[in-house]
């Protein structure tokens, strides 16, 4: 006798906007792209806010304190998600950003704009590291590659039409409006992601039993106590660099002072072996800090030389920041589809973005014109999108499934001290060589050459990410 034929019911795979997902995916997107935006039109708006406020000596330390206290968060973030769930950690960072835009555009005096900026930050910071939290909790894992393929969507989308967006919004009507438009947009984003912060965990594991990981990068305090030293650091640092120009003594003593705070917070944040370049993990984490230092270090000045030394107007300085975005998506886009070996494409995006930055200190030169800067923009972000999204998928690849969060919380503080840094001491050098249009010209090209020479680095330490 022969067995009856089953029919198997057809399988429908989980979509990230139909109805069980639509309103939390709709809210995560919205509240990346808000972030996002942020990030992406700041740079637009600052030669205008430095302009109004007297805040050209502190050009770099704004975008520095908003990555600085970001680093923070996104540690305190991720071991708070992990034990209490992503619930109040998302509520608590969006609430802060939301007051930290609102800061910004009431800001008075320069000191007002920079704490608002690091304020931004530490709210900007956990609201990103919970939303990934909270993909892990609410989505099935068939569905988390739809999410997190959207989630890019979010970042790519800001980067292209944030900067032109921020460029007419200050002609118009003014700075202060790029970051007063932004506050109400957060109100729908919450209630959209009401349901999706009660929903029960999906994922393999609760929040409360995700402590499966072992040594001192799942510790708590250990965790917590290096990241403010790391953060604090940081900042300590470029305080330091930045004084060194008028205030010699207390400038190095502010240096000496963030050099030691980082050595002692940082190597218990990132996998051992990570700064002497270990073979494997340690360097591929490491190039995440190298490809960011050497495009944002660029990035954030761009708008300052075209607007000072071209006589580019906001929007026009912003077209330039928008192509480097093309660029970015067009090589992730094209690294998804060549079958590479990791280090090989890694080696080709450091090198993308040494000849865009190379080619971007023309810009600043007598008689070329700063359109130059938009086709040397796009070879940049070309390369940062090979790169970038190699490191992050080989990280991912080389990683113990239970050092994966620790992982990637590594990957994203080098990712954030790697602009940090080179932000910060690219202000600083502004500051020491003058603020005449002939200064910052000689200035963002001793900048370009810097963050060139660390895209080569880069380049030639590519192949030590093979294990």
């Amino acid at each position: 006798m022969t067995a009856p034929k089953i029919l198997d019911t057809p399988y429908a795979p989980p979509r990230i906007f139909g109805p069980e997902y639509r309103t939390a995916s709709l809210g995560i997107l919205l509240s990346v792209t808000l972030v996002a935006f942020e990030g992406m039109s700041v740079g637009v708006v600052m030669p205008a806010v430095s302009d109004d406020l007297n805040a050209l000596d502190l050009y770099g330390m704004s975008f520095s304190a908003f990555l600085i206290a970001g680093l923070f968060a996104n540690v305190i973030a991720g071991l708070w998600s992990d034990r209490k769930g992503h619930a109040l950690p998302f509520l608590l960072g969006m609430g802060l950003f939301v007051v930290g835009m609102a800061l910004a555009g009431a800001a008075v005096n320069k000191e007002l704009f920079i704490a608002s900026r690091a304020i931004q930050g530490l709210g900007g910071g956990a609201a990103i590291v919970a939303i990934y939290v909270m993909i892990a909790r609410v989505y099935v894992p068939e569905a988390r590659p739809k999410i997190f393929a959207a989630l890019s969507a979010a970042w790519v989308l800001p980067a292209m039409v944030g900067p032109a967006i921020a460029g007419v919004v200050a002609d118009t009507v003014g700075w202060r409006w790029v970051f007063y438009g932004i506050v109400p947009l957060v109100i729908p984003a919450l209630i959209m992601l009401l349901p999706a912060l009660r929903t029960p965990d999906h994922g393999e594991q609760a929040a409360g039993d995700a402590g499966q990981a072992k040594g001192e990068r799942s510790r708590p305090v250990a965790m917590t106590l290096a990241a403010a030293g790391t953060a604090a650091g940081a900042g300590v640092l470029l305080i330091g660099v930045d004084r060194l120009h008028n205030a010699l003594v207390s400038g190095l003593v502010a240096t000496v002072a963030g050099l030691v705070l980082l050595g002692l917070g940082l190597p218990r944040l990132l996998p051992r072996g990570a700064l002497r370049f270990g073979r494997g993990l340690p360097t591929t984490i490491m190039m995440r800090g190298m490809f960011s230092a050497a495009f944002f270090g660029v990035n954030s000045f761009i708008p300052l030389v075209l607007t000072k030394v071209q006589n580019f107007g906001p929007s026009a300085a912003g077209i330039a920041l928008t192509t480097g975005a093309l660029g970015w998506s067009t090589g992730s886009y094209l690294q998804s589809k060549r079958d590479i070996a990791p280090e090989k494409l890694m080696r080709a995006g450091a090198g993308a973005v040494t000849v865009g930055v190379l080619c971007t200190l023309l810009a600043a030169l007598p008689g070329v014109s700063g359109w130059i800067a938009v086709p040397a923009w796009i070879i940049a972000g070309f390369g940062m999108g090979i790169g970038v999204t190699t490191v992050s998928v080989t990280m991912l690849k080389q990683s113990p499934q239970a050092e994966q969060g620790a992982n990637s919380a590594a990957l994203q503080v080098m990712d954030t001290l790697g602009s940090a840094l080179a932000i910060g001491l690219g202000g600083a050098l502004i500051n020491v060589i003058g603020h005449s249009s002939a200064q910052i010209s000689t200035g963002f090209m001793m900048i370009a050459g810097i963050m060139g020479a660390v895209a080569l680095a880069a380049a030639v330490l590519a192949v030590r990410t093979r294990a």
